[in-house]
């Protein structure tokens, strides 16, 4: 089946892949965004027990999707990953380091003998959830902007300035991805509290802080979203792949590929649906309209950044340097070996669709973590 498919075909076909599963990761991000609240929303220990015992049942989902996320790319488009992290290598090893101290404030937050404290364990978490989701917003924003890299003949990358990738943090525009990952993921972690957690004032809370991340996230993302279909695109010249810079470009993608654009106004319209649920009604479901949307607007701007001829990371120091799907991918003999395992992909998402309901069969209350065996 896989095999009879063309070289271009397994190209497209698997960035489709990796871009669904970034898709995935961002709403997931609500436990990064949660983690930002351990503080504003629990005011005593045993509240604070509940919001940290509510994320700590989900952060397995996030840290194994970033994995796979990474695993795909570096599987599927090799020379983006030896470029990028290769070059910008400050900003992704701030990124590891912000999801391995995540991964060990989870495990020996509440140990006995836990010499740092509990309380920085907390301090931790937040971290993660500041650093991760800010500095994966800018990390995309740069398939947009692009970074300042160039490849020699052997594929050998060369960046140049020394701030290796920290230089993007510079940039209004990365910066408005970035915050409007973070505030979105606060968003998502509020209602996500909203669904699954049992107490009357982190509820309350919880409501009253949706509104206060509302505002600078559409805020920010209308900044991100205007910006983008206004200014210059890496266009790429299918018959040479030379690149060259083209004016409304991104503009053009979204035009030129409309289920593209209805997904991404679909998405818009189910994260503000989601919001409004938060804000309007006392059941919990916004995170299940909020969730998708988040899903379906991530998804279209990864198509928009690397399809319809266009460089999804491009660079602004030599501009024919710049990676496209064609130029970045993997062999075809190893495209089509990955296209048999990617076949599992939809049992990975039903055994994640049965464990998330089986964890979730009953909201998490005081009672409960004062009589659970294992605790966060």
């Amino acid at each position: 089946m896989f095999g009879n498919l063309s070289y271009i075909a397994l190209q497209q076909y698997w960035y489709v892949i990796v871009s669904l599963l970034g898709s995935l990761l961002v709403f997931l991000f609500f436990v990064q965004g949660g983690q930002t609240f351990i503080f504003r929303i629990g005011r005593s220990e045993a509240e604070r027990t509940i919001i940290v015992n509510a994320l700590g049942r989900k952060w397995e989902f996030t840290f194994t999707t970033l994995v796979t996320f990474g695993g795909a790319f570096f599987a599927s488009f090799p020379l983006f990953y030896a470029t990028s992290f290769g070059g910008a290598y400050w900003v992704w090893m701030i990124i590891l380091f912000a999801f391995v101290i995540q991964a060990v404030s989870y495990e020996f937050r509440t140990k006995a003998n836990n010499f740092l404290g509990q309380r920085t364990y907390e301090w931790f978490l937040f971290a993660n959830g500041l650093l991760g989701t800010l500095l994966i917003g800018v990390a995309v924003a740069t398939f947009f902007s692009g970074a300042r890299f160039s490849l020699d003949g052997m594929n050998s990358v060369t960046w140049a300035t020394g701030a290796h990738g920290l230089e993007a943090l510079l940039s209004i525009f990365n910066l408005s991805l970035g915050l409007s990952v973070f505030f979105l993921s606060r968003i998502l972690g509020l209602l996500y509290f909203m669904n699954t957690i049992d107490h009357g004032q982190i509820i309350t809370r919880s409501r009253q802080a949706l509104l206060r991340n509302a505002i600078p996230f559409v805020a920010f993302f209308l900044i991100f979203t205007t910006w983008l279909l206004l200014r210059e695109g890496f266009a790429v010249d299918p018959a040479t792949g030379e690149v060259f810079m083209e004016p409304y470009k991104y503009l053009h993608n979204l035009l030129a590929m409309p289920p593209v654009m209805i997904l991404f106004l679909a998405g818009v319209v189910a994260v503000l649906g989601g919001i409004a649920c938060g804000l309007l009604r006392d059941r919990g479901n916004g995170i299940w309209f909020a969730g998708p949307g988040t899903v379906l607007v991530v998804f279209s701007l990864f198509l928009l950044a690397g399809f319809n001829n266009t460089a999804f990371y491009p660079s602004t120091y030599d501009l024919q340097s710049s990676l496209t799907i064609r130029n970045a991918s993997s062999s075809h003999y190893t495209l089509v070996a990955m296209s048999w395992v990617s076949l599992f992909v939809p049992f990975v998402m039903a055994y994640i669709f049965f464990a998330w309901r089986a964890l979730n069969r009953k909201k998490i209350d005081e009672k409960e973590m004062e009589e659970e065996s294992h605790v966060y």
